[in-house]
This record gives structure tokens, C-alpha cells and sequence, in this order.
């Protein structure tokens, strides 16, 4: 590792290369501060030469690395492996190239998801929108497939991802895609986004953006129950009306982000609902009408319509802060991404409900309702004994629920580190066998992000190496290399 060390900080300066302990353990956790891992060494490189030769050195010296945007991920995704390498790449944060009359945007990993839409604005915007948006990176949203509260009409980030440079486990670059929509041939572009970074580091990366919609009308509608908001949800779907955004909050995030922000969300309701329009000034009239007479047929207490661009910003404000304005009503929280069938909405929090009291903790729901993502978040108090433990136990028997429910274990956080254990409730042996040859192929040293995603670190070949099992392990016959 020392050897490694002065050759990483030959490529990267001194300036860009961390060793003392302090400073490397901030890096040690994502969002998701459950898990804290401090790296060998971290490295800021800030260009795709210097990714590419670092990739090169750890693949020589056959030490593992992960990949780091701004480290709000909250699956566990970019904690660092112990005595590994840490690639920081919020240095490369530079917009390459803005195509807008082919509707195209050219990307270091490092800029910011709202810094997109800032450099293809006031005609254009780039739809993915994350809570976390103002700071979270573009790398990071292609590693997790990133959402957000329009993805219910627009999309993820998958469906905006044309191209990428990546640099491969062995210091390789290859380009995947273009600037086309749908380059003939594998899509390897599909395969790669939200792989979590164990296929290797996107450096450059051709977005598509699309013109900025004419109009938007926005409201919040308020409900006795979630029951009632989660009908009135299936009810707009059901009438072909496609918003924007649908986004609920339930009585104690409403309580939470209230306080935070002071929006005048009423505290004594069961449910907000807001539903956003986007789209023709004609259409979003006319819709908008027919979105507020469903409110009120499913029993809404009262409609809050944004007047203007502050009034809207204001209530969006309140959504958006719902996840930090937990520490109001919690010391910690473990937060869950599950996703469910709209229909069975009332089930799953039902389920949820009794889960929390048979657990004694509460749990806070807020979701993109639109597609039926769920983020559950487990309130708990880490200082009192067996609370942390329970709330994760807690956590996963919520990830069981969606599932039983028809539905998956992550809507946009990913898999990460969090969730692997929970991989076969979902899937087969035979579908992670094939999970597992596509990631070999990558990468078959397993030197990228290793331990995540997949249930157990698994062997890509028959050379046993760090932090990979041997098949005989895997299969209970062979003790651990």
C-alpha cells in the first residue's frame, strides 16, 4: 500500500491525494450513516487521465476501489473498502460541451445535478430531480438510476444517458453509446447505469435534456388518511391525466418538514398530497380542473393552490426538506426505498404501521406516489441499546412487505451495501448467477466496489482473491481464503 500510495500521489499532487486519518475518515459513509468504513488512502483526481491511470495502479497492485460522488447515496453504495482506495471525483465538475439545438449536454461526473439544468436553462431543463439535486453528482445519479419527484412522468436517469466514457476495472477507456438515442447493438449504456459502480467510473457523460415545459399548475391537497390520498392517486392515473409530479407526505413528516420550513402545511391532517401539471398553458388548465374535482370526490379536508412561482417553490420546499427535517422529531433515522403497485398502497402502510408498533418505533412516510416509491423512514434513538438493530430489523421486514406486495427493493437509492442480504427475496440463485457473469466480465478481478449489491462477495474465475468467495464457499463446502 505505501508503494501504491506515492504512485497515486504522483498522478494526483499531494493536494489531491489524502493518507492522514482524520481527513480520510470523512469519507467513510454516504448518506446512509449506518455503515462508516475509513479507506487506505483517498484520492481527488481532476481529470479522466488521472482516473484512468489510478484505476491502472490499483489494478496492478490488486487493491480494491470505490467510486465517490458527493456521497448522499443512501443505499451504503460508496462506503469505502478497509485498506482500499477511495476515488473522490467531485474535482471533475466541468460542463463539457451544451448541444441545445440537438438537445444534448456533455457532462464531468463531478457537476451537479441542478447545475445541468442551470447550463441548458431558461429553454431547457434536465428532468431527473433528486431531493438532494442541489448537491448530488451526475455520476452518482448514473451509478444509482437516480429518480426524483417527476419521474413518474419524465423518467429516470437511464432514459436520459445516451453516452459514456468509462474507464474499465483495468485502466481501459471505452466509449459506450453516443449522442444518438439508441445506438445499434448491446445496450451497454443500460447495463452500466445503476450499476453502482462495479463496472468501472463514468468520466464523461451525454446527457439528453428536453425543451422547458410552457406551464405549470401546482397544488396540495390535504386528506383525513393516507387511504384517501393514495385513491385519489389512483384516480388521476385512471383518468389518463399524466402530472409532473405526485408526491405524498403522511401526519408525521408533515409535523417534521412543517416545522422546518413553516410552508403553513396544516398539522393536523393525515395526508398532503401535492400534484404537479407541467406541460401546455391549454392542457394544464383544463386538467388542472379535473385534478382538483378528484381531490374533493376522495374527501379532501381542503386544496392549497400555488398562486405564483414563490407560493409553488414554497410547497415543494416542504416536500424536499422532508428527509433532513427528521432530526426535529428523531434523533436518527434509517431510511427505506421500497416500491409497490399504486393499488396496494393501503395494504403496505397498514403493514408498515403494524410493523412499527410491534416494533415500538415510529416510521414517517414520504413517497413518489405517482409510481408507488416508497421511502419509509424508521425513527429510533441510537444511544438507547438495541435500537439501532431493531430499526434495521425493522427496515428489512418493510423491503419484505413491498416485495410480498408485487413490488422491488429500490425504486432509486440502489442496492448498495443495505440491501444485498435481501437480493433473493427478489431474485433467484440463477438470476444473481447471471447478475454476477455480467459483472465479471467488467470486472474480473472484483476489485470494483466490491461486497456491494450482490448478497455475498462472490469469485469472478477460479483464482481466489480479496474480498471475493471461492464457488465452494459459496455453496457451503470450502472454508474462506
Amino acid at each position: 500500500m505505501h508503494r501504491l500510495v506515492e504512485q497515486l500521489t504522483r498522478i494526483c499532487g499531494a493536494d489531491g491525494t489524502i493518507v492522514t486519518r482524520h481527513a480520510r475518515d470523512t469519507y467513510g459513509s454516504d448518506g446512509l450513516l449506518q455503515y462508516h468504513v475509513t479507506p487506505g488512502v483517498v484520492v481527488l483526481p481532476d481529470t479522466a487521465e488521472q482516473v484512468r491511470a489510478v484505476v491502472g495502479a490499483c489494478h496492478q497492485a490488486g487493491v480494491p476501489w470505490v467510486a465517490r460522488g458527493s456521497g448522499t447515496g443512501l443505499s451504503g453504495g460508496a462506503v469505502p473498502v478497509e485498506d482500499g482506495v477511495l476515488i473522490g471525483l467531485n474535482r471533475m465538475r466541468r460542463v463539457l460541451q451544451v448541444d441545445l439545438d440537438n438537445e444534448r449536454v456533455v457532462v464531468e461526473p463531478g457537476v451537479t445535478n441542478v447545475d445541468v439544468s442551470a447550463a441548458v436553462a431558461p429553454t431547457h431543463v434536465y428532468p431527473p430531480d433528486p431531493s438532494s439535486q442541489i448537491v448530488c453528482s451526475i455520476g452518482g445519479n448514473v451509478a444509482e438510476n437516480s429518480g426524483g419527484a417527476h419521474c413518474f412522468k419524465y423518467g429516470f436517469t437511464t432514459n436520459y444517458v445516451t453516452g459514456l466514457e468509462v474507464v474499465l476495472p483495468d485502466g481501459e477507456v471505452v466509449t459506450l453509446g453516443g449522442a444518438e438515442l439508441d445506438r445499434p447493438g448491446y445496450d451497454l449504456v443500460g447495463a452500466f447505469v445503476g450499476s453502482e459502480g462495479t463496472l468501472g467510473i463514468a468520466t464523461k457523460i451525454t446527457l439528453r435534456v428536453i425543451p422547458k415545459p410552457e406551464d405549470h399548475r401546482t397544488l396540495v391537497a390535504y386528506f383525513d388518511d393516507t387511504t384517501e390520498a393514495g385513491q385519489t392517486v389512483s384516480d388521476i392515473v385512471a383518468a389518463s391525466i399524466v402530472p409532473g409530479a405526485i408526491e405524498m407526505m403522511d401526519q408525521l413528516t408533515i409535523q417534521a418538514a412543517e416545522a422546518a420550513t413553516h410552508a403553513g402545511y396544516p398539522l393536523d391532517v393525515g395526508a398532503a398530497l401535492i400534484v404537479e401539471l407541467d406541460g401546455p398553458v391549454a392542457e394544464c388548465d383544463a386538467r388542472f380542473d379535473e385534478v382538483v374535482d378528484i381531490c374533493q370526490r376522495n374527501g379532501a379536508t381542503g386544496i392549497r393552490v400555488a398562486a405564483d412561482e414563490r407560493e409553488r417553490e414554497l410547497i415543494w420546499k416542504t416536500r424536499k426538506a422532508a428527509f433532513g427535517a427528521m432530526g426535529r422529531i428523531s434523533p436518527n433515522y434509517y431510511v427505506q426505498d421500497g416500491v409497490i403497485p399504486r393499488t396496494r398502497l393501503p395494504d403496505v402502510l397498514g403493514r408498515i404501521s403494524d410493523l412499527a408498533r410491534e416494533h415500538g418505533l415510529k416510521v414517517a412516510n414520504v413517497f413518489h406516489a405517482g409510481d408507488g416509491n416508497l421511502h419509509p423512514l424508521v425513527c429510533y434513538d441510537g444511544r438507547a441499546p438495541g435500537e439501532a438493530e431493531t430499526a434495521e430489523r425493522l427496515a428489512g421486514l418493510i423491503l419484505q412487505a413491498c416485495v410480498d406486495a408485487g413490488g422491488s427493493l429500490t425504486g432509486e437509492h440502489g442496492i448498495g451495501l443495505d440491501k444485498r442480504e435481501h437480493m433473493n427475496k427478489m431474485f433467484s440463485e440463477a438470476d444473481l448467477d447471471a447478475f454476477q457473469r455480467l459483472r465479471c466480465a467488467f470486472d474480473p478481478q472484483g476489485l470494483a466496489n466490491p461486497g456491494k449489491v450482490m448478497p455475498t462477495p462472490r469469485l469472478c474465475g477460479e483464482v481466489p482473491g480479496p474480498y471475493r468467495q471461492h464457488p465452494l464457499e459459496a455453496a457451503g463446502v470450502a472454508e474462506r481464503f
